[in-house]
């Protein structure tokens, strides 16, 4: 089989480095690059080579990213943050690769929370209800504003909050439920468009990310049939995530949508729903994904470190897999 090479970006965080170990659980012939915004990261150690770009919305990222590309004749990008998926997804036909994501339609409405309100509230989607910051005047009995373009938990403000000193071009306020927490990873095939199938966990999280969860069942078939009705209204491909409550009545609330391979994605591959893998296998070697097969599972992640001994400093370091570590 032809070895190919394959970016992943932002592998300072747990969506990319969770991409980059699904890539080597694959057993497929890759060469691996990393990148990220900062030079050092507890990423660097998994990657075949890095490099250091700027954030996405820079006007910079887009030419490095095209240089990263030249320079090592890469097969296809893999964006692990929604900024880099929109982004890169404008200049899909200039990169000179592949790019492993949805549409730019799809990326621009699910970059954007409040979009994505309007997008499904029009195609009679379920999403939690929300509204502009100007025209929020305590609707709900509980709300959360949060960014419209937010990154994890950061920026959100739960019912103790001045709608008047919030912008409409930054801020959406959404209604709060109260229920159980679940994340749903779909999986649409670049080859066929047909979705082939999703897993769904209960989790809690901890800092904007997941630290438990467990599989669960009885939410799929309603699920599936949003998921395919988001399919038909957009161009989503690959994968994709709706986080969602679960109100004591039993109504499934989404609240937000990714565009993108998702942050579990290291936690489910374990348990069938192999999504990184379905991904460079299409896309690389066209093989269409097949069915996942979900067992059942829980898991809790844990802090590891990254130690590099008999070194003064990060600069006496390659930055990469070929550097001595220790993971404890």
């Amino acid at each position: 089989m032809e070895k190919k090479t394959v970016v992943v970006t932002g592998i300072g965080g747990n969506v990319g480095q969770g991409i980059v170990r699904n890539l080597r659980l694959t057993g497929l012939p890759l060469r691996i690059i990393g990148t990220n915004v900062t030079d050092f990261s507890g990423g660097n150690h998994l990657v075949d080579e890095f490099y250091k770009v700027p954030y996405a919305f820079d006007p910079d990222f887009l030419p490095a990213m095209q240089a990263i590309v030249n320079q090592t004749n890469a097969d296809l990008v893999v964006p692990s943050t929604d900024f880099e998926v929109y982004y890169l997804g404008k200049m899909q036909d200039s990169l000179g690769c592949l790019l492993a994501t949805s549409g730019e339609n799809a990326a621009g409405i699910y970059l954007d929370k409040y979009l994505t309100w309007e997008h499904h509230q029009k195609f009679g989607i379920p999403f939690a209800t929300s509204y502009l910051p100007s025209s929020y005047s305590g609707q709900f009995k509980n709300a959360i504003a949060k960014p419209r373009k937010g990154r994890g938990s950061r920026g959100l403000m739960k019912n103790n909050f001045d709608p008047k000193m919030l912008s409409d071009e930054e801020y959406m306020v959404q209604e709060l439920f109260e229920g159980k927490e679940i994340t749903t990873a779909v999986y649409r095939s670049y080859i066929t468009n047909q979705i082939t199938g999703l897993l769904t966990m209960e989790r809690s999280l901890e800092n904007g990310a997941t630290n438990y969860c467990r599989v669960v069942y009885p939410f799929d078939t309603q699920l599936l049939a949003m998921a395919e009705r988001m399919s038909e209204c957009s161009d989503l491909k690959g994968s994709f995530n709706i986080q969602s409550i679960v109100t004591a009545s039993g109504e499934i609330v989404p609240f937000e949508v990714n565009c993108r391979i998702s942050g579990t994605n290291s936690i489910r591959s374990h348990f069938g729903f192999k999504d990184v893998e379905y991904t460079v296998r299409e896309l690389l070697y066209h093989e269409p994904a097949p069915k996942p097969e979900i067992r059942s599972g829980v898991a809790q992640r844990i802090l590891l470190d990254v130690i590099y001994p008999d070194v003064q400093d990060e600069t006496e370091l390659e930055k990469n897999a070929t550097d001595s570590f220790i993971i404890f």
